[in-house]
């Protein structure tokens, strides 16, 4: 919680995106890596071929992070291949086709639905050499007629949008690809999915003489409870991301959020 900014991935979801979208029977830890080095290497692909935008880590992010806590982004990317996985079925490689994938959760490498919920904001990183940026207009609007992405009430309801050069030293099958890095609600989802196993555990007082032995919890476990209200607050405030009335969150009764 005291990051700048976190990009959360979990095993859970790249199994799955290897499993289903790449057809891999069992993937090995070395298939997930792959995954991985294919989300940090397109996420950096402004700072190392500069444009006219997104060129630091700063603007990357700063607007992806409203407030402070809100700062756990999730990523996607399309068209994924990584080393002993079953050709590509993907044919069209358009701009449309490929931000309309980057909207889809099979897509996503978190184990979050991100039909439910809403946006907080969305950056898209188009990786390609030919480019057109009217391409890039045509594939917005479609995408806003089509209603395919939920952003929240009380914020700017767009897609930012950066062009990238592809790597001269990568060979790929595919003239453009596209990276997602977004900031949504359903984020709650996966952190109230760990509270929940934590009150499993806690309750059984499973593992605690482990830690016990330990000199700051000899005598309490206070670390414990303060980082499950940590946690508990982070989720409540990505819920009331969903209203309208976000700005007063903090300031109204317990009972009113």
């Amino acid at each position: 919680l005291y990051a700048d900014a976190v990009v959360v991935l979990d095993n859970t979801a790249l199994n799955r995106i290897a499993e289903e979208r790449l057809r891999i029977k069992n993937p090995t830890v070395d298939h997930l890596n792959s995954l991985v080095a294919t989300i940090m290497a397109a996420s950096t692909t402004t700072l190392r071929y500069p444009g006219y935008m997104n060129n630091d880590l700063i603007g990357l992010l700063a607007s992806l992070i409203p407030t402070p806590r809100c700062h756990f982004l999730m990523s996607g990317y399309t068209p994924l291949a990584v080393a002993d996985s079953a050709p590509s079925t993907i044919r069209k490689t358009t701009v449309l086709d490929v931000m309309r994938r980057l909207t889809q959760p099979k897509n996503i490498m978190v184990s979050a639905d991100t039909r439910t919920g809403c946006y907080i904001s969305m950056l898209n990183i188009i990786q390609g050499n030919d480019i057109d940026p009217t391409q890039i207009h045509k594939a917005l609007q479609r995408i806003r007629d089509r209603q395919l992405v939920k952003f929240i009430p009380w914020g700017p309801a767009s897609i930012q949008v950066a062009l990238a050069r592809k790597s001269p030293f990568v060979q790929t099958r595919h003239k453009v690809s596209g990276f997602l890095l977004a900031n949504h609600t359903s984020m709650a989802e996966l952190f109230q999915r760990l509270l929940n196993q934590y009150d499993v555990i806690r309750k059984r007082n499973a593992f605690i003489e482990v830690y016990k032995r330990e000199p700051i919890f000899s005598e309490s476990l206070d670390e414990f409870d303060d980082s499950r209200e940590t946690v508990q607050q982070l989720v409540n405030e990505y819920q009331a991301c969903e209203r309208v009335n976000y700005a007063d969150f903090g300031l109204l009764p317990k009972n009113n959020m």
